[in-house]
């Protein structure tokens, strides 16, 4: 299933799954309430609105709560996650991102899955305006994928994580690269270089639906990045160094994950424009169209703005 998060033309924000192609399900209204009005109190008690929307007869698009996608407006499919935690889990990227500013490998990164918190209250949709920071000139998208957290746990092992994964979509960490390389000198970070938009979207899409592309480590899943129509990023999600069940082991290290808590994968091999370097493509400026695409979690699309004062 694709799970989706909409806003209608009498401006109500409701959730739901996609019927087909050209249609959406608003849940709380096609279930006659017994399902929830958003996303988050469904993953709260996912198994069992699960359960409930399997034991429902077959939607079609004639059914009460059945609406065109035309006369929605896609929103994040998880507007306000519980937490973000990011993780720098492609080794290409990392490699390469390294050498680009004359570093080095450090044996560290071999040893542990790392992560930062990201500003959770900073999420958008598919179409939705960036706005560039106002003291930022070097501006940057970067193409991951994220996983949802359905389930709580605490110290979860790598081979039983899986159990906790709801679903997966595109992310994109807008970064502020110059901001970014100044703090992260003092030796804590990233922070206001990333704190100011994520995107995701432009749905949730379930675990079961993805594991006939199991491979590796991964998804034998091909992820695309362009800018203004330019193909810039190519790389495939099968090649993470680390999986979203050992990222999850590492989050889960006493502390409890609860349902609603999103995980990023970190940006894949060649995923942005400070590895891609400055001679492939310039840092992105107002007006841009950045374009995401991830096989079988659809294409994530944002155009950078200026900030009206």
């Amino acid at each position: 299933m694709k799970f989706v998060t909409f806003e209608k033309r009498d401006g109500t924000i409701r959730a739901g799954w996609l019927l087909d192609q050209h249609h959406a399900v608003d849940m709380y209204e096609a279930s006659g309430g017994m399902l929830p009005s958003n996303l988050l109190a469904f993953l709260e008690n996912s198994d069992a609105f699960l359960k409930r929307i399997a034991s429902l007869s077959p939607y079609t698009k004639e059914h009460k709560g059945v609406y065109p996608l035309n006369e929605l407006r896609l929103l994040a499919p998880l507007p306000i996650p519980k937490s973000f935690r990011d993780f720098y889990a492609f080794e290409q990227h990392v490699k390469t991102a390294r050498e680009n500013r004359g570093l080095e490998m450090i044996p560290e990164w071999y040893e542990i899955p790392v992560f930062y918190f990201s500003n959770h209250l900073a999420i958008k949709g598919p179409g939705e305006e960036i706005i560039k920071p106002a003291i930022c000139d070097w501006l940057d998208y970067e193409l991951e994928i994220a996983c949802i957290i359905g389930k709580e746990g605490k110290n979860i092992s790598a081979d039983g994580a899986e159990e906790y994964i709801f679903g997966y979509c595109i992310l994109n960490d807008w970064s502020a690269r110059d901001l970014q390389r100044k703090e992260m000198k003092v030796g804590l970070g990233p922070a206001k270089g990333k704190d100011f938009s994520t995107s995701i979207g432009p749905w949730i899409v379930t675990k079961d639906e993805l594991e006939p592309f199991k491979l590796g480590k991964g998804y034998d899943l091909s992820m695309k990045a362009r800018v203004n129509g330019v193909l810039l990023s190519e790389g495939n999600m099968k090649d993470l160094y680390y999986s979203f069940a050992e990222m999850i082991e590492r989050a889960s290290e006493g502390v409890t994950l609860y349902p609603g808590e999103m995980i990023g994968s970190g940006t894949v091999g060649t995923g942005c424009i400070l590895e891609l370097g400055e001679k492939v493509h310039r840092w992105l400026t107002p007006g841009d169209q950045i374009e995401l695409e991830i096989d079988q979690l659809g294409v994530l699309q944002n155009e950078i703005i200026v900030e009206e004062r």
